[in-house]
């Protein structure tokens, strides 16, 4: 089991603003918490976008919506990630809930499924050990197939290989991640869900596609678990949604990095930061500006590194923004 995080957050944050029929979603009502970043008067804001789903793409780090039917109460959904059963974040209301599923890069295509308590309460504790109170029933879905690109390069060896100092540091970094992306905080019964329409955080090419596997000097590595967006260093970073920070730290693959919490294991990630301006706790408003774009890490340039994260599975960004 990976080693926990040294900054466990297990507040609620969100807060019911309006329901919209015609969309069967709600609006974010972000609330003040520990540490909240304060806005100047005279700054103005973009009416809120009306709540959406994320773009369903059932393939190797795609998104599965899968209709949990009506229910009273929220109901709790479980998938298996390895040995340990993970929440899954549900949205809706009364008239129907909905399962938002991220499939993982690594999942073979085929048949799919998540385990559902209908008879949950949604008061779960979110520890991923699958004790809620309901009985479970398998919801199973399809994953297609999909293929994305390689990239053969030929580069300097000592460019691949870590001196064991480093290889240590990199381990020690990727245990305490492990425990980041293990957040999971959950909504009590009755308040809403963020819409899952995010911005996009911050405006250039984009310059790496999500899925994209490189292999230095015939040696593969992990797929691109994000989308790259080129910018120059020290361009303004905003959050695409409502979200508590929940890590901030300078890692040696990702450098300057932080991680936002938008509730029901939806996270997200900012990587080769040359500036961010949070700490561990604060609150953000979607558009807040947090971080500025760098070159720190393992780069060659001046660019933003965003992943999204769901149920502990990293899942194209790009649909989570509008096509």
């Amino acid at each position: 089991m990976p080693a926990p995080s040294p900054h466990p957050v297990h507040p609620t944050f969100f807060t019911r603003r309006a329901a919209l029929a015609s969309a069967g979603g709600l609006l974010l009502a972000p609330a003040m918490g520990l540490h909240a970043k304060p806005q100047p008067a005279s700054a103005t804001k973009p009416p809120a976008a009306p709540a959406v789903w994320s773009q369903a793409l059932q393939v190797p780090g795609g998104v599965a919506r899968l209709s949990l039917g009506p229910a009273a109460a929220r109901p709790r959904a479980l998938v298996r990630q390895g040995d340990v059963d993970v929440p899954v974040l549900v949205v809706g209301d009364v008239i129907e809930w909905t399962a938002i599923v991220g499939i993982p890069l690594a999942a073979s295509p085929g048949d799919a499924f998540i385990t559902v308590l209908a008879d949950g309460n949604g008061n779960g504790n979110g520890n991923g050990n699958g004790n809620g109170n309901g009985s479970p029933r398998p919801l199973h879905y399809t994953v297609a197939a999909k293929r994305y690109k390689e990239q053969h390069l030929q580069v300097s060896p000592r460019t691949v290989d870590l001196s064991p100092e480093d290889q240590a540091r990199y381990e020690r970094e990727r245990d305490h991640q492990a425990g980041v992306m293990a957040t999971f905080t959950e909504l009590p019964a009755g308040q809403a869900q963020p819409s899952l329409r995010m911005r996009v955080p911050v405006p250039g090419r984009r310059s790496s596609s999500f899925g994209l596997r490189r292999v230095f000097n015939g040696q593969p590595r992990n797929p691109h678990s994000g989308m790259d967006i080129a910018a120059p260093t020290g361009t303004p970073i905003v959050a695409p949604l409502a979200g508590r920070v929940i890590d901030v730290g300078d890692y040696f693959f990702n450098g300057g990095t932080v991680w936002l919490d938008h509730g029901q294991g939806l996270l997200s990630m900012y990587c080769h930061l040359s500036r961010m301006d949070v700490r561990v706790g604060d609150v953000l408003q979607a558009g807040d500006a947090f971080c500025q774009v760098g070159a720190t890490g393992r780069v060659t340039g001046p660019h933003l590194h965003w992943g999204v994260m769901l149920n502990r599975t990293m899942v194209d960004p790009a649909l989570f923004i509008p096509a």
